[in-house]
């Protein structure tokens, strides 16, 4: 089994590669991805030494180079991470957004249906179904919410899973769709919120909170994420979708207090700011669909994930002070260059 994954130098995308060397040592995996700025080899380090796994620069939205190489490496399955995926840069930049996300999913797809590849997995986002007001905490998005997107970001995601499910049904594509709340864990982009917290604390300067930080957010480590994608690939149902949820809703504040009280650092450091445009109030998930019909089951709750998370920046430091002063843009020329 060759298993094709996209944007695998990015965080889930990464922690999918080392999970699928770990659970399925026979199978060969090749990570595709075009290194924009959140795209970090340094992540994919440990496994380069791996000789059941190769990387290969490229972007999705480019036709004659994923056809050449689907064409070289003859995949049985992709797993498109591949996307432009922070909200705050949809904002400024909306059009990177709809090439990445949209155009390079029917690129890749294209190439699905000219080379015979047997599962095309899209990795989407529980953003697509908006936001849920915080005073129904009984509400839950399930594979039935309607799309509702908020921001350029998620109607680039929503958009990109219409299309998976319309080449589903006009060509027979083979295709799944799994729909996350919010992750965390290792190797997780230092400017997302868990990990911006952390390393702020650390330096003991600001945190920066949007609004009140009442907003709230359902959180999955991303180990428990990977392990149901692998389920889905596997043992997902054709032409369906799947939610993946934590059962972990935490308001933002709750997220940063948590990490500065694990860090022993004072709420002093936490400085409020004008809210982000169009800030979705709350995600949750229901995650019934793929407990019951696949048997998935979350490892970690939040306590105890934030706790490794926490402890996993401790101890790799190197790796976000690099992507903070800029230094892992460089990895790539020192690994490749004059190769």
């Amino acid at each position: 089994m060759k298993i094709c994954v996209t944007g695998g130098a990015g965080f889930i995308g990464g922690n999918f590669v080392y999970y699928m060397l770990d659970q399925h040592p026979d199978y060969d995996i090749v990570c595709l991805d075009a290194l924009t700025y959140a795209g970090n080899l340094e992540t994919l380090e440990g496994a380069m030494k791996n000789p059941k796994f190769k990387f290969v620069k490229g972007d999705i939205a480019d036709r004659d180079f994923i056809y050449e190489l689907f064409e070289r490496e003859k995949f049985d399955i992709i797993v498109n991470f591949a996307a432009e995926s922070h909200v705050d840069r949809s904002i400024e930049e909306p059009e990177v957004f709809l090439k990445t996300n949209i155009m390079g999913t029917q690129v890749l797809m294209d190439a699905c249906r000219k080379f015979g590849i047997t599962r095309f997995h899209q990795v989407s986002t529980d953003e697509v179904y908006g936001d849920l007001p915080l005073d129904r905490p009984d509400l839950f998005f399930t594979e039935e919410t309607p799309i509702h997107t908020s921001s350029p970001y998620s109607s680039s995601k929503a958009g990109a899973d219409l299309l998976v499910l319309a080449y589903y049904r006009t060509y027979g594509l083979p295709v799944t769709i799994s729909r996350c709340s919010n992750n965390y864990g290792p190797y997780h982009f230092p400017e997302k919120l868990i990990p911006l917290m952390i390393s702020r604390a650390l330096a003991n300067e600001s945190l920066p909170v949007y609004g009140k930080g009442e907003n709230v957010r359902d959180w999955l480590h991303v180990y428990d994420h990977c392990s149901a994608i692998d389920l889905v690939i596997h043992k997902g149902r054709v032409g369906e979708v799947y939610n993946i949820g934590g059962h972990n809703e935490r308001t933002n504040i709750e997220v940063v207090k948590t990490i500065l009280h694990a860090l022993d650092k004072p709420e002093s450091l936490i400085s409020y700011v004008t809210d982000r445009k169009g800030h979705d109030l709350r995600y949750a998930i229901d995650p019934t669909k793929i407990e019951t019909e696949l048997g998935w089951k979350p490892v970690y709750n939040f306590d105890t994930g934030i706790q490794q998370t926490i402890k996993w920046y401790l101890d790799n430091k190197s790796w976000w002070e690099n992507i903070i002063n800029g230094d892992y843009q460089n990895y790539y020329k020192k690994m490749y260059e004059g190769r």
